[in-house]
């Protein structure tokens, strides 16, 4: 074996041997440079490097590569950063008027004749916008008058939109009349844009009714796209201007159909022009249409409608006249929402409109009704917040809701209106006799409407559900637990409630039990329990240093006691045999005597009785007068 090792390694030696001899003498020469490199001592080599950047140095670097790419990319970078300097200073709040002054008056005349280009600029946009707030009126209209060309191209920018609407809230009249010309023809494609729809919904909310209906007419119909000046503003409905114009219905329905379909494919439900449009819409729509719009907006985009008073009617709409699954899909969408939508002016007539339809209550117990709990007393005591409460303690009161609530709630579409179809479609003939075309579509669908009352489904159209009102409001108030809590927060602030403007109104409803006695029997433990608490504050006695009023003095809870006692016999006992026995002659001037009064005009002859011994004596001396019972006074 040692034998065999020697022989390979004997072979192995004569072939390098033979490959040194082999290579020239180049290669031996490069052998022995890289020899002498490799054997070269360390102090030469380190001498040759360089030294490492620090991390200063190496972000100063970066700065200054990436500040050179910017250059060759933006065209007006330089500028960019030397208005930005300028804003950095102009912008802060501790700074003089005079010294802002002129650094704006600076900024402006650096970007002058290039607005229009680093308008859509991130940075500049900002700029513009702090300048075009803080000069003078006369560096705005220049500034108005150079961009006035590009307002468009810039309506679609996302940073531009901002400076526009800056604009236009800084415009005078003539400028914001001009602005809104310039949007002729492009209402419809600007709508369609997500950044460009805001730049026309904050025109129309700035216009006047003559200016909201030039931008709402070109909506109507491709002939008032292409001419202005159709349409007067005595013309303000959709119909109006229809039988004005002699414009035929279905090609009226068509260019409507193109407008409103892709807005609503992208979801851009929140604009009023939008609402405005679609109510007019359902006004000449057939079945099918509208109820296609119906179930495109039962879901969540309803939430982002509901906040115009166009848009609630419109939700409202979808409440009423959606089937049973669009109503759910309606509900669901708005968890989580409840109290922002039930505090807002508008949003909270949905809510009501749902309570007084809607005959799915446990859904609406576990959505609406578990987060109206949780928030109950703000609720009570707010102007809107109170009147899903109100609907189910007193439905559709003309004391708690205005005309025009009550109005928005009795809305009906005219297509799925049956009874009041084929006399609107009549109507119409008679205005456009003279167009033999409309007069025969006109015609066409009143006969459609004839042969579809005997076909359709009843249930589908429903305004209201099938359920009794009166069960489901018991459904909704009692059986969900809604009435009880009601009662345990009136009892808990009572004095806070009767003393506020609109708390007294709910606290009037819970102490009498509600419209119809729907909190009797059930509940007619807590509600004494509740007139008990009233008697209680009404019996403190009268001081002058307390710095809050008797309850028996003050504007809203003596004339909510007065009402009490009026309406709620077994209130006006309680409240005579704890509190006012005895004390009557010291509360028998001022506000309080009017609650006093009270007792001798009930309609109910137990309280007459039971106070006349006590009070016939401040008659005969001329304290009180001797009113007529209520039911004597009304007949």
């Amino acid at each position: 074996m040692a034998a065999k090792k020697q022989d390979a390694a004997k072979t192995n030696k004569r072939k390098r041997l033979n490959t040194e001899t082999h290579e020239g003498p180049s290669n031996s020469k490069v052998s022995k440079f890289v020899a002498s490199k490799k054997h070269k001592p360390e102090s030469v080599g380190k001498e040759k490097t360089k030294t490492p950047l620090t991390g200063r140095e190496r972000r100063l670097q970066a700065k200054e590569l990436a500040d050179a790419r910017k250059k060759k990319r933006k065209r007006h970078y330089t500028l960019e950063q030397e208005l930005a300097r300028l804003w950095e200073k102009m912008r802060r709040h501790e700074i003089a008027k005079e010294d802002r002054a002129r650094l704006v008056t600076e900024a402006l005349q650096k970007m002058k004749g290039k607005i229009a280009e680093i308008a859509g600029s991130h940075i500049s946009s900002r700029v513009l916008q702090t300048c075009v707030k803080h000069c003078s009126q006369v560096e705005r209209d220049a500034v108005f008058e150079e961009l006035r060309p590009h307002f468009l191209s810039l309506a679609y920018n996302a940073y531009a939109v901002h400076l526009v609407k800056k604009m236009l809230d800084n415009a005078s009249k003539k400028q914001l009349a001009g602005f809104i010309s310039t949007l002729h023809g492009h209402v419809a494609p600007l709508l369609r844009h997500m950044v460009g729809s805001v730049v026309v919904e904050h025109a129309y909310e700035l216009a006047n009714a003559a200016q909201k209906q030039e931008l709402l007419s070109e909506l109507y119909s491709a002939e008032l796209q292409l001419f202005k000046d159709l349409v007067s503003l005595k013309e303000s409905r959709l119909l109006d201007v229809m039988s004005k114009l002699g414009l035929q219905k279905g090609s009226v329905l068509r260019h409507m159909t193109s407008v409103i379909q892709p807005i609503l494919e992208k979801g851009i439900v929140d604009h009023s022009i939008l609402h405005r449009v679609l109510l007019e819409y359902f006004s000449i729509a057939d079945k099918s249409s509208v109820t296609d719009i119906i179930q495109q907006l039962s879901s969540p985009l309803i939430v982002r409608m509901i906040g115009t008073r166009d848009g609630a009617k419109i939700g409202i709409f979808c409440v009423k006249y959606g089937n049973a699954k669009e109503r759910k899909k309606i509900i669901k969408g708005l968890k989580g929402h409840i109290d922002k939508t039930a505090y807002h002016q508008y949003g909270c007539m949905v809510l009501v409109c749902i309570l007084s339809v809607v005959d799915d209550t446990k859904l609406i117990t576990k959505v609406i009704i578990r987060e109206l709990q949780t928030t109950l007393k703000e609720l009570v005591l707010d102007k809107n917040g109170r009147r899903p409460l109100l609907q189910l303690l007193h439905p559709n009161s003309s004391r708690y809701f205005s005309p025009d609530d009550l109005a928005s709630l009795s809305l009906s579409i005219p297509s799925l209106s049956l009874k009041s179809e084929a006399s609107s479609l009549t109507e119409t003939s008679n205005v456009s006799l003279g167009d033999k075309e409309s007069k025969e579509d006109i015609e066409v669908a009143v006969d459609e409407v004839n042969k579809d009352k005997t076909s359709i489904d009843d249930s589908d159209l429903a305004e209201s559900g099938k359920k009794d009102p009166f069960v489901r409001r018991q459904e909704l108030l009692i059986k969900s637990g809604l009435a009880d809590s009601l009662l345990d927060v009136c009892i808990e602030s009572v004095g806070e409630l009767i003393r506020s403007n609109f708390g007294k109104e709910v606290l009037y409803e819970v102490a009498t039990g509600g419209s119809d006695g729907i909190m009797h029997p059930t509940l007619d433990d807590k509600i004494n329990s509740l007139h008990n608490a009233v008697a209680s504050l009404v019996a403190m006695p009268k001081s002058e240093d307390s710095e809050e009023e008797h309850v028996l003095e003050n504007f809203h809870s003596s004339r909510t006691i007065r009402k009490l006692i009026l309406d709620c016999p077994s209130f006006a006992s309680a409240l005579w045999e704890k509190a006012l026995k005895g004390k009557s002659e010291l509360w028998a001037h001022g506000h309080s005597c009017k609650v006093i009064s009270a007792f001798l005009e009930s309609p109910d002859l137990n309280v007459q009785k039971l106070v006349k011994k006590e009070l016939q004596p401040l008659i005969d001396n001329g304290i009180l007068k001797n009113p007529k019972p209520k039911e004597q006074a009304s007949q």
